[in-house]
């Protein structure tokens, strides 16, 4: 059974992402729009500024902020499920050879990282530890603490998650990612390094002169960590998050700690702003969606109620940092979706 809303909101998508291109404001983009009885896929441009390969719904984006609710947010909901985290016990109980009075961090709880209240330093650099011989994980929670229960979007929240479950699964993220999509059957999503050429979308040219970084992160502070973090690192294709959507939707009317988690998640704890709350992890809208955004031009957005998502995947930060146009891009998505109705 087809949707008249996917073909409306394809031809809508389209006609913004077009117009982006056409301004210059990102080299090429790719949106993935369904719901329980349809889905569609929309591809304008090209991979990378001046030229570079079509862009296709097979395309590889490094999508930045978007690996804390596809990554670590899904990793820490299995660790929950299977009793390895509690989200509301302290982190000094997974790391008790350290020092809480030394390291204040200790104090915070999963759950105050996931809904960014634990009052870890704001300011992610990394590169200030370059030459310290303390392991990450230590170096950051020796930071002081500002406000708990303070809203801030925190990064290094989502870095400690990232090696928390790497220090209680004795793997690497990328390997628990892998591991997951695969039980969930879902591919197309996974960290980095990626070959350049036609199935990776370049992101920034950092250097006038120099050659845009292409198939490894853009993020500079997941890159220290080697390129998988917990905050970024991720890359994703318009058919993986389509297909991951889909996945975390089927979870979420399940009877299960997965399910549990989901809805949990998808309920307003943290109020944001006057029109948004805070999950764990992702943000919500006062009218029921659910979206996370990435700083390289990335989104998605679920309803839950009717089961439709949206996935956008640009490279504007191709064109500079201001991002010029995703903003609005951002806002014709997410008003789709807040005039969905179900599919009779």
């Amino acid at each position: 059974m087809s949707d008249p809303w996917v073909n409306s909101a394809s031809d809508r998508l389209k006609h913004a992402l077009e117009d982006m291109v056409i301004d210059r404001r990102t080299p090429g983009a790719v949106a993935a729009i369904g719901s329980p009885a349809d889905r569609a896929f929309v591809a304008v441009g090209m991979t990378g500024v001046g030229g570079g390969h079509p862009a296709t719904p097979a395309t590889y984006y490094d999508i930045a902020s978007l690996t804390k609710v596809v990554a670590t947010w899904l990793l820490v909901g299995r660790a929950v499920a299977d009793g390895l985290v509690d989200l509301d016990a302290p982190l000094a109980k997974y790391l008790p050879d350290l020092d809480p009075h030394s390291h204040p961090g200790l104090q915070a709880t999963m759950r105050q990282i996931l809904t960014h209240t634990s009052g870890l330093m704001p300011s992610t650099r990394l590169d200030r530890y370059i030459g310290d011989e303390r392991d990450i994980a230590e170096a950051v929670l020796a930071e002081p603490l500002g406000t708990v229960g303070e809203h801030r979007y925190i990064n290094r929240g989502f870095i400690l998650a990232g090696l928390l479950l790497e220090h209680l699964r004795g793997e690497p993220l990328g390997h628990l990612l892998d591991a997951h999509m695969s039980l969930v059957g879902v591919s197309g999503i996974g960290y980095g390094p990626f070959a350049r050429g036609v199935r990776v979308a370049p992101t920034e040219r950092r250097l006038s002169g120099g050659h845009p970084v292409h198939g490894t992160v853009h993020d500079e502070n997941a890159a220290l960590l080697g390129g998988m973090a917990g905050h970024a690192g991720a890359f994703a294709t318009a058919e993986g998050l389509a297909e991951y959507a889909r996945a975390v939707l089927r979870a979420r009317s399940e009877e299960s700690p997965i399910g549990t988690y989901v809805r949990e998640s998808w309920t307003p704890i943290v109020r944001v702003d006057e029109r948004t709350y805070r999950g764990l992890a992702w943000l919500i809208s006062d009218r029921g969606t659910v979206y996370h955004h990435g700083f390289t031009g990335t989104s998605l957005f679920v309803h839950p109620d009717t089961g439709r998502y949206l996935v956008l995947l640009t490279n504007a930060i191709a064109f500079g940092r201001e991002r010029h146009g995703l903003a609005d891009v951002r806002k014709v998505a997410l008003e789709l979706l807040e005039r969905s109705r179900p599919t009779t």
